[in-house]
């Protein structure tokens, strides 16, 4: 088996984007809205088993504020918290806030360099995701990249394997020539019902998670090397 492309997933795999960008984001909105919701590190740990921002913020509305759920305005609400959280996150990848993990950027440009292509399979939004890669990458990295399948160009998200099986129709490729990039049991999910060998690389809120199925699980402090990749996808077993 040739390794012809590799699909990133964004958050928590290209950078600690919810710890340090989403979740102040959030706060930041919920404040400008005069909302008496604060979301600190370990309580937005437990709110990433939903998946996507807007859910998010109906799912917490449901659980944790009826009267606020209740409010004959609160899609119109949603969506403004939400609008307001993206332009936060964006003031925050301007201010150089949100860097990728340390050898993610190494891999990216490897990938590049050699010829593989890149493809993103993320529920961030298209915005969130061109500026995390332009901030750290450079103005024109976006473009790198030949298929970024993001936000809500599915309907079903993650662990749900749409975005995966979406993203290899564009590319017209078969799943085995490709490797999945994760860091979450839900992306992982997603990946294995699409097919694709995964590779995970544990995240800060993602260390109980179970990785069963995953071709690969790197610690946090574990490295991910372009040649590390070639030589174990040469040497994988059938799937």
């Amino acid at each position: 088996m040739t390794l012809r492309a590799l699909i990133f997933d964004v958050d928590g795999t290209l950078a600690n984007t919810e710890r340090d960008g989403h979740r102040p984001a959030f706060n930041a909105a919920f404040a400008e809205e005069g909302l008496a919701w604060h979301w600190d590190e370990t309580f937005y740990g437990t709110l990433l088993d939903v998946t996507g921002g807007k859910e998010r913020i109906r799912y917490y509305a449901e659980h944790f504020d009826p009267a606020t759920r209740a409010r004959p305005d609160f899609e119109d609400l949603l969506q403004r918290v939400h609008r307001l959280k993206t332009r936060n996150y964006q003031r925050l990848l301007g201010a150089g806030a949100i860097p990728l993990r340390a050898d993610i950027g190494q891999l990216i440009c490897d990938a590049r360099t050699e010829g593989l292509r890149l493809a993103i399979a993320s529920s961030s939004t298209p915005e969130n995701v061109a500026g995390l890669l332009q901030a750290n990458l450079g103005p024109k990295a976006d473009s790198w990249f030949e298929v970024i399948a993001s936000g809500d160009i599915v309907a079903a998200k993650k662990p749900a394997p749409d975005i995966y099986l979406w993203t290899l129709k564009a590319l017209d490729l078969p799943a085995r020539d490709c490797l999945a990039v994760e860091d979450s049991a839900h992306g992982l999910a997603a990946s294995q019902a699409a097919g694709i060998p995964t590779v995970v690389t544990v995240s800060d809120y993602t260390l109980n998670d179970n990785f069963d199925g995953a071709r690969m699980v790197l610690a946090p402090a574990e490295r991910i090397s372009l040649e590390q990749l070639r030589l174990w996808h040469a040497t994988m077993g059938p799937l």
